[in-house]
């Protein structure tokens, strides 16, 4: 009847998140705006081409006002395309291999530089930590000691990425807030400089200044960017249960006896990327 068919239209509502999303074509890995949604530089889509620049090369021009100086920025998410897990070290992390796709859906990250001797951090979306805990304030932290610039920001993060669900979006916040300091700090970092020191705060952080596209290694932190597999506008499906999977949990069910000893890099990766031209 028409009040059980509700029932189960409700019941999947609460079991499932579709996200329906592009892989885009063509700049960089984060939109910047301004802050009343006007483009001040040009809008980015997520699935980079291969060629040679940064993820993160865009000019940007510091104005006086709050409004004026306050960066808008598009933290995308990612997919593994394939995860390999090869073995446990003896630091307790794990070896794998991965190939990482960023895609055109995710957060906003707004950063304004304020005077003051601390950070102000808001979040939209309930349970989201917004103490010193959060890799975004850790984020800013890193960037300060790092540079020894003691610039301090109000940052508002407007959460749409689930919280674990494989797709990186804490780590693409962490990305996301060093980008947007050191363009606000007045660049005293390299690309270089800020992709070795986001190991300090993450294995995933790294990739999320990287084109778009890379193959992962080691506990993820060693990245070799390569032309994407899938072509521009390839459509996806994501389904998102309404549980969550936690990532130590996850590894520490692991079974590690029937892991495969195929070789990924002389194998997994090749086949796989066959296999999409096919």
């Amino acid at each position: 009847n028409t009040s059980h068919s509700t029932q189960r239209i409700e019941t999947m509502r609460g079991l499932l998140t579709l996200l329906f999303v592009t892989l885009g074509a063509g700049a960089s890995a984060f939109t910047v705006g301004s802050r009343d949604g006007t483009a001040r530089y040009s809008a980015t889509r997520i699935l980079r081409q291969s060629t040679g620049s940064s993820a993160t090369n865009t000019d940007v021009s510091t104005a006086s006002s709050e409004t004026d100086s306050t960066l808008s920025l598009f933290s995308p998410c990612k997919i593994n395309l394939f995860l390999r897990i090869i073995r446990k070290r003896e630091d307790g992390f794990h070896d794998l291999a991965s190939l990482f796709q960023a895609i055109g859906f995710g957060d906003s990250l707004e950063l304004t530089p304020i005077d003051g001797t601390a950070d102000e951090f808001t979040c939209n979306m309930p349970g989201v930590p917004v103490d010193s805990s959060n890799l975004v304030l850790r984020a800013l932290e890193l960037m300060r000691t790092k540079t020894g610039v003691e610039q301090y920001f109000k940052a508002n993060l407007i959460k749409q990425v689930p919280a674990q669900a494989g797709l990186g979006g804490g780590s693409a916040n962490a990305a996301t807030a060093m980008w947007g300091a050191n363009q606000l700090m007045g660049d005293p970092a390299s690309l270089e400089e800020m992709v070795e020191w986001s190991g300090d705060l993450g294995s995933d952080i790294t990739f999320f200044l990287s084109r778009g596209t890379a193959y992962c290694t080691g506990r993820g932190e060693i990245m070799d960017s390569i032309d994407p597999p899938l072509p521009s506008g390839t459509r996806l499906c994501i389904v998102k249960p309404n549980v969550g999977l936690s990532t130590p949990a996850v590894f520490k069910a692991l079974e590690y006896d029937k892991l495969s000893t195929l070789d990924a890099d002389e194998e997994l990766l090749p086949t796989f990327l066959k296999g999409i031209d096919d």
